[in-house]
């Protein structure tokens, strides 16, 4: 692989006298270009890319770090190397102030240069060219991998992996690379479906068998990690795929020190009316339909479907026998969130703390009813830079810092993910059928087309029927349903745009993070 030669702007009032450094840079691969005074700098910043800036210091007029401080506000993130003659200490301080990349005393010889400009720039290109040759290396692993892989566990690893890989790959330049990472992904996506198909009835009906699903988390993941001796902050951050912790990870590590990281599946449907209920409640949202009716909606009736969240959990504690103080929060705005963050304290006297963050989903949905969303979350780039962006200045991270200091053990997982969706399907239903694109329940559901899971009857994997007739049917991998009234405007509204209910990995395997805090380790 040839890297892409590396563009210099090298500025100094005496740039005449540097062409035996230059014709040695040109001669390493370098493309040099030269001006002598700070504003034609700025100019050639402003209308051209450069890699890096080799800048003097001591120039007449806009000097040295007045031109870095202007070509900052232009560009941030552009490294600038200052060349002086100048060992000042308050010079020093005020480069790097400035965020300097490098300092380099005159008179420099050609070698000085050229190692500060490989510190500084050839890492990423190296970087960039090794991770692009390990992925080629591991295409063909990949691709005969997912040909034999026959159960949960199987497919969690390889999502992880896959998750893993995506990440690596996303600073890339070649977009070549990430086209055939998408593709990959894309079949993965269509045979992870087929073995939900095969294998989910079964899970329910012989739980034995099943991986971690939603109704059973509490009672087999979290259960065992509660503590007499230390508070524990159950996160469950609505709507969080896996990718999209490994995007928030790094702002809690300045807090807590992860212990465990594992993921567990979704139910049938991905969506906060079935999963969450289900995480709560310790039941399938059949179960809870007969267990506790007056908790419970179905899609066709009017109000919300989960305002009784704290009662599920208080009643399925009581039948777990966890004995202890508890409190539950939802927080669906940045008060809200903030004053958390300040009362925190006032709850570590309890046993459990368990805080529902509806952030995510909100932007999820939002994307495809604003435009400002669309194009701030337009790809899963996007979409994960998005979610960093909001989670380094949101009260959640406030939360968590709190909750460090007040020695809570943290654990954070989700309901369920979500996909960005690009094939819609036309479904034909009655005035009863149910108005998410993921998934639909209702009576009469005709469709055409090999993308759906259909469930003729309900209660085989845990769910409660409409009526008499009712049944369900799920969106596979990237597909999502549409009515035939004013089908081409609906579907071009939620083309590409972040949906929940149906069948695909990002949905269904999900995170389970456990956290102890930094001053408890």
């Amino acid at each position: 692989m040839n890297l892409q030669p590396i563009e210099i702007l090298w500025v100094d009032d005496e740039v005449d006298l540097l062409k035996p450094h230059i014709l040695f840079l040109l001669d390493k691969g370098y493309q040099v270009t030269s001006c002598n005074n700070g504003l034609e700098a700025i100019e050639l910043v402003q209308k051209n890319r450069y890699e890096a800036v080799l800048l003097d210091e001591n120039m007449p007029g806009l000097n040295g770090l007045e031109t870095l401080s202007r070509l900052k506000n232009k560009q941030p993130k552009l490294p600038v190397i200052m060349v002086t003659k100048n060992e000042e200490e308050h010079i020093m301080e005020d480069a790097i102030g400035s965020k300097i990349s490098d300092y380099l005393i005159k008179p420099v010889n050609p070698n000085q240069i050229l190692l500060s400009l490989k510190k500084n720039l050839l890492d990423k290109n190296l970087i960039a060219e090794k991770t692009t040759r390990n992925y080629q290396q591991e295409f063909r692993k990949i691709s005969l991998e997912l040909m034999d892989l026959n159960t949960a566990e199987e497919w969690q690893e390889f999502y992880q992996k896959m998750i893993f890989w995506e990440l690596e790959l996303e600073s890339l330049v070649d977009h070549g690379m990430i086209e055939i990472f998408q593709s990959q992904m894309k079949e993965a996506n269509q045979l992870f479906s087929k073995f939900i198909k095969e294998s989910y009835e079964n899970w329910l009906i012989n739980p034995e068998e099943a991986p971690e699903l939603s109704h059973h988390l509490f009672k087999n993941k979290i259960k065992p990690l509660l503590k007499d001796n230390q508070p524990t902050l159950l996160l469950v951050i609505d709507n969080l795929r896996l990718d999209q912790w490994k995007t928030i990870e790094p702002f809690i590590i300045d807090f807590y020190q992860k212990e465990k990281e594992d993921t567990y599946f979704s139910i049938l449907p991905t969506a906060t009316q079935y999963a969450r209920n289900s995480l709560f409640s310790g039941f399938t949202p059949l179960e809870i339909s007969v267990q506790h009716p007056q908790w419970w909606k179905n899609d066709s009736e009017e109000g919300g479907k989960n305002l009784f969240e704290n009662e599920l959990l208080a009643a399925q504690l009581k039948r777990l026998n966890i004995e202890g103080k508890m409190s539950y929060h939802k927080i669906t705005n940045i008060k809200n969130g903030k004053f958390l963050a300040k009362s925190l304290a006032d709850h570590k006297n309890e046993k459990l703390t368990t805080v529902v963050y509806n952030f995510v989903d909100m932007i999820s949905h939002a994307k495809s009813e604003m435009e400002i969303i669309k194009e701030l979350a337009s790809d899963d780039k996007a979409y994960r830079s998005l979610t960093g962006s909001w989670f380094k200045n949101s009260p959640l991270l406030e939360i968590i810092n709190a909750a460090s200091e007040h020695n809570y053990q943290l654990i954070l997982t989700t309901d369920h993910g979500t996909i960005n969706v690009t094939q819609a399907i036309e479904v034909i239903g009655d005035k009863e059928s149910s108005l998410n694109l993921r998934y639909k329940t209702g009576r009469s559901l005709t469709y055409n087309s090999n993308k759906v899971f259909e469930v003729n009857e309900p209660k085989n994997i845990g769910l409660p029927k409409i009526s008499i007739n009712s049944k369900f049917i799920f969106a596979l991998d990237y597909s999502y349903f549409v009515y035939p009234k004013n089908f081409h405007h609906y579907a071009d509204l939620y083309n590409n745009s972040y949906q929940h209910g149906g069948i695909s990995m990002e949905e269904i395997i999900i995170p389970f993070v456990v956290l102890q805090p930094k001053s408890n380790i």
